[in-house]
Order: structure tokens, then sequence, then C-alpha cells
């Protein structure tokens, strides 16, 4: 009997993800492609949910009718193909007490749902917030994109998958 493999768990900022909606190709894109395919598991903070929908109606408004109609329906349809694992705000409380842990006060709803959810990376593009002493000190994995998809490829070179693979002609 095969055992299904634990997907990778993505915590995703909303920079993360409303990039991947509203652009028609790049990293943030892809993404959201492995976590529709289901190869990774998005987990969606409601805090983070709320910022990419006022962000998301913020940006089709400058958009014609049928592209905005679009870009909506193409969340809805990321929502519902991806069953993310939903975080719920923290508590006030937590959110108080927990303020020395990011310097930014608006980003430590963020940062405790995504401690709270424990993922095996928290994606963003604000790494001028989620710095370096903020992972060390949460003992979360933060990079961005393109940080994530080259740790993949390291580990898919140091595997010998490539080498392994025929040659196409």
């Amino acid at each position: 009997m095969s055992q299904e493999r634990r997907r990778i768990h993505l915590f995703l900022d909303s920079n993360v993800l409303t990039g991947g909606l509203v652009a028609r190709w790049g990293l943030d894109r892809a993404v959201l492609s492995m976590c529709a395919s289901r190869v990774c598991q998005l987990v969606l903070a409601e805090a983070v949910r709320e910022e990419v929908e006022t962000n998301l109606l913020r940006h089709v408004a400058e958009l014609p009718e049928g592209q905005q109609r679009q870009i909506l329906d193409d969340y809805h349809g990321l929502i519902e193909l991806t069953s993310p694992q939903i975080i719920h705000y923290p508590s006030e409380a937590n959110v108080l007490a927990s303020r020395r842990l990011i310097a930014h006060a608006s980003d430590v709803p963020v940062l405790l749902s995504a401690i709270e959810s424990k993922p095996d990376w928290l994606l963003t593009h604000n790494l001028k917030h989620f710095t370096r002493e903020v992972a060390d000190r949460t003992g979360l994995r933060i990079a961005t994109p393109i940080e994530f998809f080259r740790t993949i490829a390291e580990g898919v070179r140091a595997a010998g998958t490539f080498s392994q693979a025929p040659a196409v002609r």
C-alpha cells in the first residue's frame, strides 16, 4: 500500500498571493499553481485573506470590466481548487503580547498566524519586515518565491534527478 506524501505547507503573505492573481506569469503565479495542483498546501490566514481581498478590489477598479471579473473569478477558483488550511485571527491579547516579534505592527497578526500554522515556508516579498531576525525569533523559514524555487531546484539536483533523466531528442 503506497503512503501519500505530505504536501509542502506554504503560508503566503498577501503580496505573493495578490501578485500571483494579478500577474499573467511569474514565480508568484507558479507558487499558486503548485497549490492549485495540490503539490503544495496553501495555508491562508484570515488576516492575509482580508488584505488580499482589499488589494484585489483596489486593483480591479482600474481595469476594464471583463478583466475585473476574470481576476475575481480566478481568486474564487483558486480558493476552491486549493482547499486552503484556514488560520483564524489571533486574539487581540496575543497580538498585543507579541508586538515585539516584528517591527511593523500590522504584520503581527500575520506573523502569529504563521507561527500557529507551523508551515514549511512563509513566502513573502516583504523581507524589510519579515527579516532574518524575525525568522530566527520565531523558527519560521521565511523566503521569497525565488528563494523557495532555488531551494527546490538544489534539492532536485542533489537527489540526482536530472542526471538520471533520459536525453530528449
